[in-house]
């Protein structure tokens, strides 16, 4: 199998193999990174998020979300061309030390590590939050379930790899069958204009209730940050890749599946959900999808909804700690990571990198005890800025790779990013833009840009404190 992938793609020949891409087993099926793919494109950014942000934005949050689509497919587009180039489980931050230079990939490990241990909180804080709207929890503390669903999930990531590919296809599995059940069901009430709350779905109710842009451009612009972390965890399928017999098979097909799974399930999902009521009868507490099933009497729209988004939650929290494991891995055998996170279990599996994510959400089980009601704000927030520099740093590798491959130094795969570099310095620059739009919000986003000088100092420290141990792991290969 590898001679014949060196045979297919000479330039991965030339590319000495990361050292954190030993030792793992090749049990992800097609199947599982079908799904993985899927499950990184749907999640509580869509299923909870969307509510508030249409009631915001009103029915132009169909186009933040098809604008934000685009840009996210344009990054897991230039992902999947350098997995392509050279499959690896260090993913980015691989593709990061190759292209970059360690400093680039110790800046893209880390940043990512931020994001999903922050993200990992945020999820067992929501899973907790959801966990609560039934009666028979409501008496047990938040943190106590909190606690218990990081159990259960590390227990799955530290099994097997083929284990977390069952879990993540299920997941997956149940968050598109309840779109697929609403959008039908939304498609009805349209095609028989059923009311829906006293209400008759149709064009009417966007050109009744202020129009397309009922609040202005403004609200839609500010909106966009937020859709961009609905995006997050795309990347995974890239990670993904590493663990699975035939990336060259599958990962072009996982990719190229993205932008139509964007354009139905985000965009047409929000179109009809802005056909069947007024956007202003939406919000942030609630799944717009329990608001129009309750409004028509479908019986128990609540609960079925509160399990699918746990089961998101639930889904996001596995990957988190998966891709944290091998992301973590590949930087300690560079040095840039502690030493521990390199070990990996016999069933292959690298759990010195899951355990330290875990830590970082057992602090999050702690802030779950001390500020309840601000936990998951306050965390997601932070997630933001660790997934905008990561797909920045995606663009950034990309464009010095096909920078290489006109001087000759490697070869350009078939499965390509369209119009580089032109959509490299579009992306990076609508994500940059994204980041200077939470200024805008000053209660929270302002206060989470201003954690970047901190981030930077604390990169920097760490730096000095890492690169002599980088440059003693550098010299064996350089010689």
């Amino acid at each position: 199998m590898d001679t014949a992938q060196a045979a297919d793609h000479p330039q991965a020949a030339g590319t000495p193999a990361d050292a954190g891409d030993a030792g793992y087993s090749k049990d992800l099926k097609a199947r599982h990174i079908n799904m993985i793919a899927i499950g990184g494109a749907i999640g509580t950014g869509l299923f909870l998020g969307a509510g508030g942000r249409l009631r915001d934005a009103g029915p132009a949050l169909a186009l933040a979300y098809l604008v934000c689509g685009i840009f996210a497919f344009f990054v897991v587009r230039a992902l999947g061309e350098l997995v392509l180039h050279r499959p690896s489980s260090g993913s980015f931050v691989s593709y990061a030390r190759e292209f970059l230079g360690e400093k680039g990939a110790y800046v893209a490990g880390w940043m990512y590590f931020l994001n999903w241990s922050t993200t990992g909180i945020a999820d067992i804080t929501a899973i907790a939050l959801y966990t609560h709207y039934w009666s028979m929890f409501t008496s047990i503390p938040q943190w106590v379930l909190a606690l218990i669903a990081l159990a259960v999930v590390l227990a799955v990531n530290l099994i097997s790899v083929k284990i977390f590919g069952e879990l993540e296809f299920w997941f997956a599995i149940v968050k598109v069958a309840t779109l697929v059940a609403f959008m039908l069901i939304g498609i009805f009430l349209l095609a028989t204009r059923h009311e829906v709350g006293g209400y008759t779905p149709g064009t009417g109710m966007i050109t009744d209730h202020g129009g397309f842009l009922p609040h202005g451009v403004m609200p839609v612009v500010l909106v966009m940050q937020g859709v961009i972390f609905a995006y997050a965890a795309l990347e995974l399928v890239g990670v993904a890749a590493g663990e699975t017999a035939e990336p060259h098979k599958v990962v072009p097909r996982a990719v190229n599946s993205i932008m139509w799974r964007v354009a139905v399930f985000y965009v047409g999902s929000v179109v009809l959900l802005a056909l069947l009521l007024p956007g202003s009868l939406y919000s942030g507490a609630e799944s717009p999808f329990v608001t129009v099933l309750s409004k028509v009497g479908v019986p128990a729209a609540g609960d079925v909804m509160n399990l699918v988004v746990l089961t998101a939650a639930m889904s996001s929290l596995n990957s988190g700690l998966y891709s944290t494991g091998r992301i973590l891995r590949s930087m300690a055998t560079a040095g840039s990571a502690p030493k521990f996170t390199a070990v990996m279990s016999r069933t292959q599996v690298p759990y010195g990198g899951i355990l330290l994510t875990c830590g970082v959400c057992v602090l999050g089980v702690g802030l779950n005890y001390l500020v309840p009601a601000d936990a998951f704000e306050i965390v997601l927030n932070v997630a933001s800025l660790g997934i905008i520099s990561t797909w920045v740093i995606i663009m950034l590798c990309h464009l010095v790779f096909v920078r290489r491959a006109k001087d000759g130094l490697v070869t350009r795969p078939h499965f390509r990013l369209p119009g580089s570099p032109v959509t490299e310095i579009a992306t990076i620059a609508f994500l940059l833009a994204c980041l200077g739009m939470m200024w805008n919000d000053e209660e929270v986003g302002r206060r989470t840009l201003l954690l970047v000088p901190v981030l930077a100092v604390m990169l920097v420290a760490g730096w000095f404190g890492v690169r002599r141990r980088v440059r003693e792991n550098a010299a064996p290969s350089a010689k």
